[in-house]
């Protein structure tokens, strides 16, 4: 590595296709998207970042940084490099069936490292890059915001784990947002502000997240106090490389050599990781839009991951997948999990068309995946599914897997299975980065699904291995299975479930697992007492909008085949809601109260859905999204005493709609809405 030199006033000559800021003296370098509505700026000296929509700061100025090999990069700025990116990308499995890579970028090239800025019309982005010899480390990267606003509202999700992040959300003004005073503990306690964290200033709703996460931690925040220029700063928290692991099985308690539920980190290292010299760094990502409802459409996290590895995935084949563990394998507790029942499931699966059933933890002997469990067939079990077109997708815990990640996609594969479920992650380092590639490429090999569970956000890597369909990371419906209940609780939940549209999923496809049929409605009093028959709090309307809302091309159906076969009318609606698509479209909403949005389907028709908070609300949807021409509606909706009844709904069929017709539609106290439309 050439030894770098600290230069204190960089001469403007040296810097090509720069813009000035007048009341600057050092360069300032810019990428503006494409329609000149976003900006990210570049300062040299101290190198900071700012970032504007039409003109309006929505981050200050902010120092950023990266030390490498013990010295923080620094450096004469030799040139900036313009460039732009045109054309578009099919995305087969994802909410859009095509996604745009417009966007110009500027590089600031210092030698032996640079800073790459990304101005595309849904969001702007920066990133380091590396060009040493070898191999370095990482000792740590400065990658702080500041809010301009102290009273700008924000949506934040602060307890939890560092890597699970399966967190109820908070809405407050920026400032109040205090997690300083809980800094300097163990990594995994309470007190950091986890991605995606969302927040509006003056109307313009921003979405901070990350993309391309390589060999590196997952990045998130803590909010510090300001320097009294009235904007709130939020710092860079990175965990360190694990110094020191543990094999952990049953609940916690049991320590064992090899396999296990966890591999838990007892102590890390100083710095965040040891990666090849020349190598560009993940991407600090910011989507805005000029209303929340729009952010939806943002395909920024995805544009800028690394591209399609170079191999084959037309095999990959999205689908809903038949659930066992949330309804206590149809119901009947652990003595359920048994080659009949499995077989159940699969008949279920093959007459409803439903792709998949997953056998969730049981079909082994316990933690050990190598032998099955006596009392389920597992051979048998994966000829009578894929005899009946069905695909049998296996849970397993991630310490059965890491090290063998070769061996266990190899393995399964050639037993017939067509996919895993990996679990209990549950951190947020580098190592953890690492396995998710190495095990996404060895299933891509042999031709695996992987629905990555007990894990932190998605940051693009789908793109990259689209036989990655699914992610967790999110306060999901599997929470109500040991639900308390209460009026604070039941008001958390359902601004979990709006909120988590506006920020979780930004970040990509989420793992939410809806679909429940024994729906409480508000103060209806559920509480999760009997753990064989789980329900949800809210309408059935809003299960039901789940499907249409929460991005997953690998959809879960919590509940079981005899709950389901209760509910025929409702349930055949959700198995065939689609779990890919054409488009998509925000249509109206907030963190805070509602949300609304259209996604078009692939055959053409187009689904609306939306759904409330703790309140009630009368909404009038625009249907403006469809094409000319006239439309069939078929509309599932709360009625009158869904407020009292949360599995009463309402079906209309046959209802004639023409584009910009306006639907008056009910949505109670958590409640919701889903209509299909048709040519």
């Amino acid at each position: 590595m050439r030894k770098m030199t600290w230069v204190g006033m960089l001469a403007l000559m040296t810097v090509t296709g720069c813009c000035l800021c007048k009341s600057e003296k050092h360069p300032v370098v810019s990428a503006v998207s494409p329609d000149g509505k976003n900006e990210i700026r570049l300062w040299t000296e101290p190198l900071a970042y700012s970032v504007l929509r039409d003109g309006k700061v929505l981050v200050a100025r902010t120092e950023i940084g990266m030390t490498v090999n013990g010295s923080w990069l620094k450096g004469v700025l030799q040139r900036v490099q313009k460039s732009k990116k045109k054309g578009e990308e099919l995305a087969p499995v994802y909410k859009k069936e095509k996604i745009s890579l417009a966007g110009n970028e500027a590089f600031a090239d210092f030698g032996d490292w640079g800073v790459r800025l990304a101005a595309r019309n849904d969001g702007v982005a920066y990133r380091f890059e590396t060009a040493y010899s070898g191999r370095i480390r990482i000792d740590g990267e400065k990658a702080s915001i500041r809010v301009p606003k102290g009273d700008a509202r924000c949506w934040a999700n602060c307890t939890g784990s560092f890597g699970n992040e399966e967190t109820i959300p908070v809405a407050m003004a920026v400032a109040q947002l205090k997690t300083n005073a809980l800094t300097g503990k163990s990594w995994g306690d309470k007190g950091m502000v986890y991605l995606p964290f969302a927040y509006s200033v003056d109307g313009t709703f921003v979405v901070v997240t990350e993309s391309d996460v390589r060999d590196y931690p997952i990045w998130n925040l803590v909010s510090t106090d300001g320097n009294g220029d009235g904007a709130v700063r939020f710092d860079s928290r990175f965990a360190g490389w694990p110094k020191k692991t543990q094999r952990v099985a049953g609940w916690g308690k049991e320590l064992v050599e090899t396999g296990g539920r966890w591999v838990r980190v007892m102590e890390h290292e100083t710095y965040l990781t040891e990666t090849a010299g020349t190598r560009s760094f993940p991407w600090r990502t910011f989507a805005l839009a000029d209303q929340p409802a729009k952010v939806c459409e943002a395909d920024i996290v995805r544009a800028l991951a690394a591209p399609q590895a170079d191999m084959d995935f037309s095999w990959v084949k999205p689908g809903k997948v038949a659930w066992d563990w949330w309804n206590c394998f149809d119901n009947q507790g652990d003595s359920g999990c048994n080659t009949k029942t499995y077989e159940r499931f699969i008949d279920f699966a093959a007459k409803t068309g439903v792709e998949y059933v997953i056998f969730d933890e049981g079909w082994s002997e316990k933690l050990n995946i190598w032998k099955f469990h006596p009392d389920v067939d597992v051979p048998h079990l994966i000829d009578y599914a894929n005899k009946k077109g069905i695909g049998i997708i296996l849970w397993m815990a991630w310490a059965q897997v890491y090290g063998e990640e070769e061996r266990v996609a190899s393995h399964f594969a050639k037993c017939g299975a067509k996919g895993f479920k990996v679990d209990f992650m549950d951190r947020g380092d580098a190592e953890i980065a690492n396995f998710l590639e190495k095990f996404a490429a060895a299933c891509a090999k042999h031709r695996m699904l992987v629905d990555y569970h007990g894990v932190y956000r998605p940051v693009g890597m789908q793109r990259k291995y689209p036989n990655i369909v699914n992610y967790e990371g999110i306060h999901g419906l599997e929470q109500m299975k040991w639900f308390k209940g209460g009026a604070e609780a039941e008001k958390e939940m359902m601004f979990n479930d709006v909120a988590a549209f506006f920020l979780r999923l930004t970040a990509g496809p989420m793992d939410y697992t809806p679909g429940a049929m024994l729906n409480y409605a508000i103060g209806a009093g559920y509480a999760s007492k009997d753990k064989n028959f789980p329900g949800s709090v809210g309408t059935r309307c809003r299960q039901m909008a789940m499907m249409a809302l929460y991005e997953a091309p690998l959809q879960m159906l919590c509940d079981s085949p005899t709950n389901y076969e209760k509910n025929q009318e409702s349930f055949a609606f959700m198995a065939k809601t689609p779990v890919v698509w054409a488009d998509t479209v925000g249509l109206d909403g907030c963190p805070d109260s509602m949300v609304v949005a259209a996604r078009k389907a692939k055959d053409g028709s187009w689904y609306a859905a939306g759904m409330t908070d703790i309140s009630a609300r009368d909404y009038v949807l625009d249907t403006s999204f469809l094409g000319k021409g006239q439309w069939r509606a078929e509309i599932f909706r709360d009625v009158p005493d869904s407020d009292r009844e949360g599995t009463h709904y309402v079906r209309e069929t046959n209802v004639a709609v023409k584009a910009g017709d306006k639907l008056k539609l009910h949505m109670a106290p958590g409640g919701g809405f889903v209509v299909r439309f048709s040519k």
